[in-house]
């Protein structure tokens, strides 16, 4: 069990044994994934040899060791990498949301940027880490965290671009219900910084991403839309994109694709690109991590865990009926897994917006279960590891049969979900999960406790 708990409102949630094993399993997937955790085992020094997932680095080939990079767990890596190096750290720059932001750093600057929709203040931290990286020469060792959240806290329109339409186009990404290596093949070809292009800019030195990811399949050129690694996007498929989901994207933005389609815009660094033969790149955590995590907690609590998927994916109210649907197989016929079990899930659920109201993929998921299950002894938890879901102040929801009848009308959840309004209709019941900012970001979490039907449920 973890010693101290992530869900602010932990306590008020619980109410049942799985609804308190299912927030258990949150919380050990959370600290899991903690940057520094993941770091301080990844990462070791002996002597001048830099150590990082088993690959090592003599520090004595290097005049500098720079720190550069972003996202929600930046700082958290940032932290641990000054905790392992101390002043061997020349110099450095993260660009986070904020997120412990008590957190002391020493050697590296951390930045302030905005998330998911990119600000001015993103801009300028942007521009700061670029300069850093132009500044790097063949005798520099660039360590890079690279996290979940960096496509909109590292910005950096390209020439031409305004922040007023880069802001303009992500809205309308985000509300289109485009898959996050979509949304990022577009992010790539407006910006001075991903696709590849912070190793072009800071070539020839050698570069070490440390990624968390929250991307499915962990693809290292779609986490923070890929600032160190090759890009296999060209402008054709970014304007394929805003075509596919009929996106009016601003002029500025749709000139300069049109033109990079044409050859008439230099193409991001494809794989057989010099400025990466000396870059390496790091996988410290994933959805995978907090999954095994929470498997072994409902292990320890006298649960079978069955992780059902790191790669959960497509509109989050659809997916939802499918986990309740295993529920439901698993109290009928003891498949997929017989209770008491634990039943978990990762990934990236998407939201097609069509309504006004607030919410996320982790909360639309939860009031969509909630609306299908009509099984006692179940519990359903969602959330966003980095604990904002759709930018909401809630990190997702927990339900249970209950939840809907009991706490709120099965009418007034048909509504929230029609109007995509699932933060209010939670909160009704009482049923959203907080966390604030994890300092994390390993993507979605889903939990599905079944207890043994022959036990009390309370």
């Amino acid at each position: 069990m973890t010693d101290e708990s992530a869900i602010r409102n932990r306590a008020a949630l619980a109410g049942t044994p799985a609804r308190a094993l299912a927030l258990e399993c949150l919380d050990a997937g959370i600290a899991a994934a903690d940057p520094r955790r993941v770091v301080r085992e990844a990462v070791g020094i002996d002597g001048d040899v830099l150590t990082v997932a088993g690959t090592r680095y003599d520090l004595g080939d290097y005049e500098e060791l720079v720190v550069l990079g972003g996202g929600k767990a930046a700082r958290g890596v940032a932290a641990a990498l000054e905790a392992a190096l101390g002043d061997r750290i020349d110099r450095g720059a993260v660009v986070t949301d904020g997120a412990d932001d008590a957190d002391p750093l020493e050697r590296v600057d951390a930045l302030a940027g905005d998330h998911p929709v990119p600000s001015e203040r993103g801009v300028e931290s942007a521009r700061r880490v670029l300069e850093l990286a132009d500044g790097a020469a063949d005798e520099t060792l660039v360590l890079a965290p690279i996290t979940g959240g960096a496509s909109a806290l590292l910005p950096a329109p390209a020439d031409g671009i305004s922040l007023a339409d880069l802001r303009a186009t992500t809205d309308a990404l985000l509300d289109s219900g485009a898959a996050i290596g979509e949304i990022n093949a577009v992010r790539k070809h407006l910006s001075a910084l991903k696709g590849g292009r912070l190793a072009a800019r800071a070539a020839p030195a050698t570069v070490v991403g440390l990624v968390l990811s929250d991307v499915v399949g962990d693809d290292f050129g779609v986490v923070a839309s890929g600032p160190v690694v090759a890009d296999d996007s060209t402008y054709e498929d970014a304007l394929g994109v805003l075509d596919r989901y009929d996106l009016d994207a601003p002029a500025s933005v749709r000139d300069r694709l049109t033109a990079g389609a044409r050859g008439e815009v230099a193409e991001t660094p494809s794989v057989g690109d010099p400025v990466f033969e000396r870059v390496s790149v790091h996988l410290l955590a994933s959805a995978r991590t907090a999954l095994d995590a929470a498997a072994e907690t409902a292990r320890e609590a006298g649960y079978e865990p069955l992780i059902l998927s790191s790669r959960v994916r497509g509109e989050a109210r659809e997916a939802a009926k499918t986990h309740v649907a295993v529920a439901e197989e698993s109290l009928l016929t003891g498949d997929p897994v017989a209770p008491p079990a634990v039943v978990l899930s990762g990934g990236e659920t998407t939201v097609t917006v069509t309504g006004d109201g607030e919410g996320g993929p982790n909360l639309e998921f939860a009031l969509s279960a909630a609306a299908s299950i009509d099984a006692s002894g179940v519990a359903i938890a969602s959330l966003d590891t980095d604990g904002r879901d759709g930018g909401t102040d809630a990190a997702g929801g927990i339900v249970d049969a209950e939840t809907v009848g009991d706490r709120l009308s099965a009418d007034d959840a048909r509504d929230a979900l029609a109007d995509n309004d699932a933060l209010a209709a939670l909160d009704a019941a009482d049923c959203a999960v907080r966390t604030g900012p994890t300092g994390t970001n390993v993507n979605d979490l889903r939990v599905l406790a079944i207890a043994d039907p022959s036990e009390p449920s309370e």
